[in-house]
């Protein structure tokens, strides 16, 4: 059994519930030009490579839409102010993170949420436990680039060959990769276990509490 004292984790649908409040911002911003609604299942499918994406997943002939950065921009206005209406921690999250911390482990989120979400949201939720908390900026390349984890580790002082990556999507099995980090799937986030194994998982895990046999 291999054992780590860096572990980097993705944000939404890894820690963190964020579908209800993402769903209500996408469809405020659609009523608003009496587009289509899209359902829970439909954003789940959208989100992972971060806000401009989502919006051009979900609006009518995405990019092309001359609506496009007006919706964009309602979106972003409302979930600004919607953050934490019904996100929440997924069961046993912060008994894993107590564990993590009792062995002087350290703990990184990397999302392709926007920096400034993702760091309310690490404080808001993990302000204790979280070391680093990187989002997308103009300063740094989406996942699945590694920009995100080599900045963490970086800055932790940590290496790769003692350190994990955790996620929910095919995005975060591709950035563990191009990360040169071993990577741990999820199967309660917006994925299903199907999909993670046919998108490359090598290891999946149905609870966090799986994850404590890796310290």
């Amino acid at each position: 059994m291999k054992f780590y004292d860096t572990f980097i984790f993705d944000l939404d649908g890894t820690l963190l519930d964020t579908i209800g409040d993402l769903t209500n911002a996408v469809n405020y911003a659609l009523k608003n030009y009496d587009y289509p609604q899209k359902t829970i299942s439909q954003i789940k499918s959208y989100v992972g490579d971060g806000i401009a994406k989502l919006i051009e997943r979900a609006i009518p002939q995405g990019l092309e839409n001359k609506n496009y950065n007006d919706v964009l921009k309602l979106f972003s206005d409302y979930y600004n102010s919607h953050l934490t209406d019904c996100t929440h921690i997924y069961d046993d999250i912060i008994t894993v993170f107590e564990k993590l911390k009792e062995k002087n482990c350290k703990i990184a989120i990397v999302s392709n949420k926007s920096d400034k979400y993702v760091k309310i949201l690490s404080e808001y939720f993990f302000k204790n436990y979280v070391d680093i908390a990187i989002g997308e900026s103009e300063n740094i390349r989406k996942k699945p680039s590694s920009d995100m984890a080599d900045y963490a580790l970086s800055t932790l002082g940590k290496k790769t060959d003692t350190s994990v990556y955790i996620g929910d999507s095919e995005v975060d099995i591709l950035t563990a990769k191009n990360s040169s980090l071993p990577c741990i799937s999820v199967s309660w986030g917006f994925r299903s276990k199907e999909f993670l194994e046919k998108n490359g998982a090598n290891i999946i895990i149905d609870s966090p509490l799986e994850l404590l046999k890796y310290i």
